[in-house]
């Protein structure tokens, strides 16, 4: 209705509002009659609005909870499974381990009784061995020491037989390699072992509910069975039980209290619709909420308010809106956003000349041509507005953006493009502003240029030159601030870039270090840094001069762009240092990139003019959090790598320890007391390794 009063011409007289509210009575009556009428015998009598309203919102409710509990049990029974699968892995390798080192003390105990034979002296039990045998070639026994040895028993080194002891068998050869004997260690398999085996892995060495078998194998000689008992799942899923109980209970409460609720306004509005119908505009719905319901009711009522007051309306609308042009600059002015800009500017000039449908189009530098950014209402029989593109110069539109003449008439007295749409008339406006008197240094956009476009007025009357005027001034002022919006968006970008190479700038290194480091910590994922020097950087700028090597620093970090992930976001940390942040990154994924970075700078020689220049660079890699807990532990790590790569020769890539390195000097770093500013400020010195402080937007270093 909003719309429609203010689209309405002001020579809309009062007969057409006694129209509006007969049509209005009209169907609102047939809506209640039809409400009215009885069921036809054996017709199934509709379930009310509050029943289906409770059983819907039971059935939303209690379904998911239904589903989440039996999800969360079976994931919980999965889970305690799966972790008792992983202590029974962890059990296999500890007592494998234990196996494999009672099978050591055991060869030790063997060989040290084959050397005290060799010297005609009686061997004694060793540590970890029960029963020692020497034996001569012939299977002789010569010496012993403990029990008697078991007859079968299994070896340590695989083979064997029986699982009631294992041990070792060392044979004892003279100096020419003939065979003189044998020296054997054995340990039973008693509940001592067992107990001690358990004990290294944490679980128990025999049947249970959860099993593994071990089979023998080297430094393994026995077949064991370990096994574990997943935790209890009891307590879980009687809470299970308990909060989908509560959740059905709160669910009933609440199903009822919502339909009672939602109903019950209905009524009252379905009551003052009757009124209205029975021609009584002073109707009112008595109970409005905050809801959606209560929003019904409200409308309801404005809307009769409206019709009271409708040919009022239309005489004041045009007024009122001129009133706001003023209001309205002020707030096209005030915003950074361009789709706010475009909308509001055209809703605003389409309600303050009733047009149907309109367009706003802008130069896009990069195509050369006309783009519609904004569009409202459509014409019959023509294309989609928000799809027109077009060439400057070409059509009424292309003209008008090109000469900045605004124009208005009937369309066919135009030429216009095969793009454009066929309306019966128009009235269309350019959008544009001046230079800028003082332009932004390396600004990389320009004013904002094109046209503003509105299509057949409702009524009989067509475009006008109050029309006209209202829309130039619309357009001026959206001009301002589209150019406002360039020029808050190219200063942006200048205080984050480093105006030299194209990089983002040490402030910008500042703010993704952080918000990444605060990503990688919430995610529980790794984050790796590179920092890189130029070697010799110096001698560069002191054999070729500075000019040659701002173009080393600019092919550096073209290089840099040309080897990184588009995740990675690369800086200009100052002078002849860069860094690179790589996002979701282990320190053997941050030591390859460093690797073929090295290799991509060292591989081809930089051309400066007439030079062609060889160019390495010394990097270090640190990760978060193997190499500290914040951005600026972290980036130190990588700093302390760098220069252990320096120190190693430089034309190298080292990777962070935990620990600084003993006696690694870290070369002075500038003082980065105002870090804030950007780099090219002038106000903030850039400085480099080799050479200190220097001038703002000139590259030297060493």
């Amino acid at each position: 209705m909003a719309d429609l009063v203010g689209a309405t011409p002001d020579g809309l007289k009062s007969d057409t509002t006694f129209l509006t509210v007969r049509l209005l009575n009209i169907t609102l009556c047939d809506s209640i009659e039809r409400g009215r009428q009885p069921h036809a015998p054996g017709e199934e009598r509709t379930v009310t609005l509050r029943a289906r309203l409770t059983v819907t919102f039971l059935g939303v409710v209690l379904g998911p909870v239904l589903l989440a509990a039996v999800f969360v049990g079976i994931t919980a029974t999965e889970l305690a499974r799966d972790r008792a699968d992983d202590r029974l892995a962890a059990a296999a390798s500890a007592v494998r381990a234990e196996l494999a080192a009672r099978c050591d003390r055991l060869q030790s105990a063997a060989t040290t009784a084959a050397l005290l034979a060799a010297e005609g002296r009686t061997p004694v039990v060793a540590s970890g061995a029960t029963s020692v045998v020497v034996a001569d070639a012939y299977g002789g026994v010569t010496a012993s020491a403990g029990p008697p040895a078991p007859t079968t028993w299994a070896d340590c080194a695989g083979g064997g037989t029986g699982d009631g002891a294992f041990g070792v068998r060392v044979e004892r050869r003279d100096r020419d390699g003939a065979l003189l004997g044998y020296a054997q260690a054995t340990a039973p398999v008693d509940g001592a072992l067992l107990q001690a085996l358990a004990a290294a892995g944490g679980v128990t060495v025999g049947p249970g509910e959860i099993e593994r078998r071990l089979e023998p194998g080297e430094g393994q000689p026995l077949t064991l069975v370990i096994s574990t008992t997943p935790a209890p799942l009891d307590r879980l899923y009687g809470l299970l039980g308990l909060v989908v109980a509560v959740a059905a209970l709160v669910a009933l409460a609440a199903g009822w209290w919502l339909a009672r609720s939602t109903t019950r306004p209905l009524a009252d509005l379905a009551h003052a619709a009757e009124r209205v119908a029975a021609g009584d505009l002073n109707a009112r719905v008595l109970h409005v909420g905050p809801d959606e319901v209560g929003r019904l009711g409200a409308t309801f009522n404005r809307m009769t308010q409206e019709m009271r007051g409708y040919v009022r309306a239309l005489t004041a609308s045009r007024d009122q809106l001129r009133n706001h042009l003023a209001l309205l600059g002020d707030t096209l002015s005030g915003t950074h956003d361009l789709a706010r800009i475009l909308h509001v500017t055209l809703h605003t000039a389409r309600s303050a000349t009733g047009a149907q449908a309109g367009v706003v189009m802008l130069f896009d530098p990069t195509s050369g041509l006309l783009v519609a950014q904004c569009s409202v209402g459509a014409v019959p029989g023509s294309p989609s507005l928000a799809g027109i593109t077009l060439a400057p110069g070409v059509g009424m539109l292309g003209t008008v953006a090109e000469s900045g003449v605004p124009a208005h008439g009937r369309l066919a007295d135009f030429a216009v493009a095969p793009d454009e749409p066929r309306a019966t008339t128009f009235v269309a406006v350019p959008v544009a502003v001046p230079e800028p008197v003082t332009p932004l240094e390396d600004s990389a956009t320009e004013p904002a240029r094109g046209v503003l476009a509105l299509y057949d007025r409702v009524g009989p009357d067509g475009f006008d030159e109050t029309d006209v005027s209202t829309l130039t001034t619309f357009a001026a002022q959206a001009a301002i601030a589209l150019d406002n919006v360039r020029l808050h968006e190219e200063a942006q970008r200048l205080s984050l870039t480093d105006s030299l190479t194209g990089l983002f700038n040490y402030r910008y290194l500042r703010e993704s270090l952080r918000r990444e480091l605060e990503r990688a910590a919430r995610f529980g994922r790794t984050l790796a840094i590179v920092a890189l020097d130029l070697d010799h950087f110096k001698d560069v700028n002191d054999t070729y001069g500075h000019a040659a090597g701002d173009l080393v620093l600019v092919e550096i970090a073209r290089r840099i762009r040309s080897v990184t992930r588009e995740v990675d976001v690369a800086f200009r940390r100052g002078g002849e240092e860069f860094v690179v942040l790589l996002p979701e990154t282990d320190a053997a994924g941050g030591s390859a990139l460093a690797r073929r970075l090295a290799a991509e700078v060292r591989g081809t020689p930089v051309r400066a003019r007439e030079h062609m220049i060889n160019v390495t660079v010394s990097i270090g890699v640190a990760v978060y959090p193997e190499h500290g807990a914040t951005g600026s532990a972290v980036l130190e790590a990588a700093d302390i790598a760098l220069y252990a790569a320096k120190a190693a020769g430089r034309d190298a890539c080292r990777t962070a320890d935990a620990r600084r390195p003993p006696g690694l000097a870290i070369p002075a770093r500038r003082p980065e007391v105002a870090p804030a500013a950007p780099v090219g400020d002038p106000s903030v010195p850039v400085t480099g390794v080799s050479r200190g402080v220097q001038p703002a937007q000139r590259v030297l270093g060493g």
